[in-house]
């Protein structure tokens, strides 16, 4: 039976909030102040506290960081009769889960409630993650059609051959580049990014190949272009579809024969830059249309990756989660550990119109405002879970942790390459004291006829 302080100077609606939660079967205590709420707390160990804000002596936003500093486990509801933004925004930053204005909605007060002391229950084990040594992989995924990705990747790297990269918005295609570019014979050398569909067409040329001082309105003085920054790295020119037919013909020139000339300059210049293109329309279709030349569509795929849509490899939705939130919680200092398996079973079944940007998007935002440490699906857009099938037991609400998801991805590394760790190591980037750390740490073993080798 779960406990409740209910902490108001107002007596009478204490005790109609303690007769009505008496009746949904929790053990209710009350208090009239933020001193004896402590003291009642220190007693009665509760497992949410229902605080109001303005009470004679303390109030309670200045009492919330000691209840938070005695019980930091406990969930706590805060209610005012006052509706300003100041308040709310400082009992969210000293740690309240929760904010409802009096008169109290009973059945806002039972849906917060129900969603605190679900966070709080025995399935959500909490985990300490690693700090040293963190892994934060560029790209993940064990779908099909993300492993015959890396392959390309790994065998196209080293050489020099110029790459067209295609998918959807948001499927990570400078990802893709950057993994191939850090993989190559120079990954220490500069990678220079550039959307073209970012620059107005009046300005492509001289973003691309730069200026002399003097050459145009405004040209104060000479600047050096992404081709010319780029030296013997790397130039990943994206949404290479949007290029006009006369920065088309420069391009392809700058490709055939290594040169370009910046605008307003009479010196021919040389390029050593690797070219790596990306897309996310059809370019046989303008080429067809005649919106985009056959010559450099042939010129820019000389090897072409084909990125999936996240829709088409649900199976890496659970990875992407686990790495994508590490990236959010860094980010925006937060330390939001597990999210429940009725938002993951939410994420697997939505159509992810926007990719992994969408993905890590919503992240960002869900984590931004969520009060604890748990994703629930209450943070995210009620559209998302619509075609979520109803569930007949409760371990939909059981927690997955990122420390669940991270041994249930080296158990089946380790089994594709028959526990074979020394090739383990290689796929998942790890030491090998890292990867017997995890082993340990998961209680990870072979399955079947399975051996364990080095």
């Amino acid at each position: 039976m779960a406990k409740i302080l209910i902490v108001d100077d107002d007596v009478a609606g204490g005790k109609t909030l303690q007769i009505h939660l008496s009746s949904q079967g929790y053990e209710i205590a009350l208090a009239t102040s933020v001193d004896s709420g402590l003291q009642t707390a220190a007693k009665f160990n509760p497992d949410l506290i229902i605080l109001d804000i303005r009470m004679p002596g303390r109030s309670g936003l200045e009492g919330l960081p000691d209840f938070k500093a005695a019980h930091p486990e406990t969930r706590v509801i805060i209610i005012t009769a006052f509706h300003d933004m100041e308040s709310t925004i400082q009992a969210m930053q000293l740690g309240a889960e929760d904010y409802i204005h009096k008169p109290i909605d009973i059945d806002e007060l039972d849906d917060a409630i129900e969603k605190l002391l679900q966070r709080n229950g025995d399935d959500n084990e909490l985990f300490t993650r690693e700090k040293d040594n963190a892994i934060q992989p560029m790209m993940v995924g064990r779908s099909r059609a993300m492993k015959e990705v890396f392959k390309i990747i790994g065998l196209v790297a080293r050489s020099s051959a110029t790459i067209l990269i295609s998918g959807e918005s948001g499927t990570g295609k400078e990802l893709v580049a950057r993994a191939i570019h850090s993989s190559g014979n120079n990954p220490d050398g500069p990678f220079v990014a550039l959307n073209c569909a970012a620059v107005v067409d009046s300005l492509l040329e001289s973003e691309m190949f730069g200026h002399e001082k003097g050459s145009f309105t405004g040209a104060i003085s000479r600047q050096a272009g992404k081709f010319e920054l780029a030296g013997d790295g790397t130039i990943f020119l994206d949404e290479i579809g949007e290029m006009s037919p006369a920065m088309q013909a420069k391009l392809l020139r700058a490709i055939q024969y290594k040169e370009f000339t910046p605008v307003g300059a009479k010196q021919v210049q040389k390029t050593n830059a690797r070219i790596i293109a990306a897309t996310n329309v059809n370019l046989p279709d303008l080429v067809a249309d005649g919106k985009f030349r056959e010559d450099l569509f042939y010129r820019l795929q000389v090897v072409n990756i084909a990125l999936p849509p996240l829709r088409e490899r649900k199976e890496d939705i659970e990875e992407l989660v686990q790495i994508l939130l590490n990236r959010v919680n860094r980010e925006l200092g937060r330390n939001v550990l597990q999210i429940s398996r009725q938002l993951m079973r939410c994420f697997e079944n939505y159509h992810w119109p926007g990719n992994v940007r969408e993905l890590e998007n919503l992240l960002m935002k869900a984590v931004a405002l969520c009060p604890s440490d748990t994703l629930m699906v209450d943070l995210v857009p009620s559209e998302m879970c619509l075609s979520q099938k109803p569930q007949v037991n409760d371990t939909e609400n059981r927690l997955l942790s990122l420390d669940e998801m991270e041994g249930k991805h080296v158990n089946d590394i380790l089994n594709v390459v028959q526990w074979h760790k020394g090739k383990a190591c290689e796929i998942l980037g790890v030491s090998r004291p890292r990867l017997r750390r995890i082993i340990e740490h998961h209680h990870l073993e072979p399955e079947g006829k399975a051996m364990e080798t080095d």
